[in-house]
This record gives C-alpha cells, structure tokens and sequence, in this order.
C-alpha cells in the first residue's frame, strides 16, 4: 500500500472513530441527564432498521455510480454531464427518502408542527406579516411562531406561501420543491469547480456530487432548497470572475448578488456564504481588478433582496436578536456546548462520508505543499477550505447545537469536491453509498 492511500485509510479511520465516540458519548449523556435532545445522537433519529419501496431504486442507483460514475463523468459532454448529474442525484435523493414511502419520505416532512407549512394560512396578508414578523419569533409571545419559521428570516416561509398561491399546495409539492430543488444543488458546484479550478477536476468530482450521503437529508428539509440557492450564488459569481464575455459577467455578478441576498433571508447561518464569496473573488482578483464594475453588479444584486425586505418592514437585526434570545429560552440553549461543539463535526462525517475525510487531508497536503503543487489543485482546494472555515465559523458559533446534518447541507457540499483529490473512486463511492444506505435503512431520521 503506497504511503498517500494509508494516510486517507487513516483519516477516513479516524473520522470514524469520532462518529463512534459522538455515538457512545452521546447515548450516556442522553440517558443519564437527557439533554440532548436527540434519540441516537449525534443524529436527530430513531433507531428502526426498515425497508420501503425505494430500497431497490436505491440500490441500483448506488451500484451503477459506484461502478460506472468515474468513467462516465470522464467521457460525456460536459452539458450531458451536467444534466446526468441532476437526473442521477434526483433518482438517489427520491429513492433515499421513498424507503420512508411517500408520506413519512417526502409530503409529510414539512407539514409537523415546527414546519413552514402550518403558518400559510397566516400570511394571507403578507405586508403586515412582515411587519409583524419579530413580534411573534420569543417563546412567550402571542402565536409565537413554529421552531422553524421563527428560526429563519422569513423568505423561507414565504416561498412555501407562494407555492400555495400558485396552487401548488400541501407536503407533496413543498417537499418536491425542496428535492429538485437540492439536486440542482450538485450542479452548481461542478459548475463553480469548472469555472475555478477546471473541467478535469470537476468531472473528478462529479459521481462523489452525486452520490453524497447528504441525499438522505436533502431529501425532504428546506435546507436542501437552501443548499441550492447558496450553490448557484457561488456558482454564478464563479462564473462571472472566469468568464470572458463581459456583459454576460455582468448578469451573472448580479445574478450572484441577488442569490446571496436571498440566501440571508433564507437562514441566518448563511451569512458565513461570505467567506465562500470570498474565496471565489480571491481566486478571480485579475479579473475583478481588470473589470470593477463586476463587483458593482454583485453589490448591486445584493442589495435588492434586503432592500425589499426593509422596506416592507421587516427588520433583520432586531430578528436576529431576538432569535438569539429564543434559543437560549429553548431546546438550542439547554443542549451542551461542550459535546455539540465537536459531535457537530461527527454529523459532518456521515453527511458527507469517510471519503471526504480522505479528501480533507489530501487539501491539506495540497495547501501545504502549494510551492509545488499544480495551479489547478490549489485553487480547487482553497474553495474547499473555505467551506470548510465556514462550517467551522457556525459550528464555534454556538447557535448551531445539533440538527447539523441538515443545516449544514449549504456548507458540507461544498467539501465534497475534495474527494477529487482520492485515488481509487470506486471504493470510496462504495463506501459512501454503503453510508447513506446504511443510515436510511437503520435509523429514522428526523428530517
């Protein structure tokens, strides 16, 4: 076994002995003060091995990427490519959460009673619920709002309010929206991969996008829609620092902009897509020094969303604040920072996978070799590690105590296109489709 592959066997080991030790750890903390919060931490599930009636597309799909995925991804059109992704990532998410059937799977996750959905009814008149929406987020206040609504600006409410009016109501169309939503999620960040780092490593990337444990839980949370909404703001400002045709860098600057307004108006959390942002304009600075005006268009689009918000009267500061104040009041401020602080990067493991953690050490070694390691390698890995700084921000931040593997989809995913660094793909997809399969069959999962 040459020296590379038995450091990532020893970095996948040791992301695997931390789930464990998250395990074990949390079952004694669970049992012997219940604070928690979580039936099988570091999760939010159950335990309940079950089978459904997407066990068997499940299975095929799994097979044929882990078999097939690296050829593939090497030898289709680009534009074909992009569009097996999407199909490919929708048939693994779809099937991850049939194993659940229909109902508990996918048109009943949004409709519990923490979900957007069961607030609709009160934004018949959306100015004044805007207006009104800080006044209901504390714990002891009149119709305090559901966890989750109270717990996220309220754009994220309002696309689950305008599906309703567009006649797209109920649990089945929110949670398809959200599971469309999310496979397109995988593109955007082929499409960001290619734009910055180049066509080879994106197609690298590719089968390790579409086969993601995360597909358990981007099936059915409204994270998954945010997850998608933060990867095409990052994609298109790729795009735009890349991209030779001047007015087109122009939309898409703006394009970018927009979306990362809306991502804060989503979830607070996404607020740390800056340093995301960040790392993107860094490896583009030559042609943003060139063209200033992109940074004009992505200011721009970035002002429209809050902009709007304002002006209707919703105030994001004072709603964050008293969010603050909710979460302590609740479950957020009773769980115990000292476990969640690193069983948070347990639920990072099984969202993303052992391959992963193989992959994080590669960037690494690539990052600390930057002397001599190749342009396209370091610029993959820096967008990487950005992701990475941004997990980690909101994990030190303290308001992100468990249900991670959900929240932090917008920011696992982007950690994914390291596994392009790994020798051997067809194990390591084994051994990610073995995951999911795995946590879908065995635990049930809260989201």
């Amino acid at each position: 076994m040459n020296r590379p592959l038995s450091r990532d066997l020893c970095a996948a080991a040791a992301a695997a002995l931390l789930v464990v030790t998250a395990v074990l750890v949390g079952r004694h903390l669970q049992d012997a003060y219940h604070t928690l919060f979580v039936d099988w931490p570091p999760l939010l599930a159950s335990w309940g091995p079950h089978a459904g009636p997407g066990t068997p597309a499940a299975l095929l799909v799994a097979a044929a990427v882990a078999a097939y995925g690296p050829r593939v991804a090497a030898r289709l059109p680009w534009r074909a490519l992009l569009a097996a992704a999407f199909g490919t990532a929708l048939a693994w998410i779809v099937s991850l959460a049939l194993v659940d059937g229909w109902q508990r799977g996918i048109a009943g996750r949004l409709t519990t009673r923490h979900e957007y959905l069961r607030v609709v009814d009160r934004f018949h008149d959306v100015p004044a619920a805007l207006r009104d929406f800080t006044g209901h987020i504390l714990l002891d206040s009149p119709d305090n709002w559901p966890a989750h609504v109270a717990g996220h600006p309220p754009a994220a409410t309002l696309t689950f309010v305008l599906l309703d009016r567009l006649g797209l109501r109920g649990g089945g169309w929110a949670g398809m929206w959200c599971v469309v939503a999310g496979a397109t999620a995988c593109v955007a960040v082929l499409v960001a991969v290619r734009a910055l780092a180049g066509e080879e490593w994106a197609r690298r990337a590719a089968p390790f996008l579409v086969l993601a444990p995360a597909a358990v839980w981007l099936g059915t949370s409204a994270d998954a829609y945010f997850a998608a909404v933060a990867g095409w703001a990052v994609a298109l400002l790729a795009l735009a620092v890349t991209g030779p045709a001047r007015s087109r860098a122009l939309v898409q600057a703006a394009g970018s902009g927009l979306l990362f307004g809306l991502a804060c108006y989503l979830s607070y959390g996404l607020t740390l897509l800056a340093l995301l942002g960040a790392a993107v304009l860094l490896l583009g600075r030559r042609e943003v020094r060139a063209r200033p005006a992109l940074l004009g268009a992505l200011l721009a689009g970035l002002a429209v969303v809050p902009a709007a918000f304002t002006f209707a009267g919703f105030d994001w500061w004072e709603a964050y604040r008293l969010l603050v104040t909710r979460y302590h009041q609740g479950a957020g401020g009773i769980r115990p920072y000292g476990y969640w602080v690193w069983a948070n990067l347990a639920c990072t493991v099984l969202i993303t996978g052992l391959a992963t953690a193989a992959g994080l050490r590669r960037t690494g070694a690539v990052l600390l070799g930057r002397r001599t390691a190749p342009r396209a390698e370091i610029r993959l890995a820096l967008l990487v590690a950005a992701a990475l700084a941004a997990l980690l921000a909101a994990d030190l931040s303290g308001m992100s105590k468990a249900e991670t593997e959900r929240i932090w989809l917008p920011f696992a995913l982007w950690l994914l296109p390291s596994c392009a660094f790994l020798t051997h793909p067809r194990a390591w997809l084994t051994a990610q489709a073995v995951l999911a399969l795995l946590l879908n069959h065995l635990l049930r999962t809260g989201w």
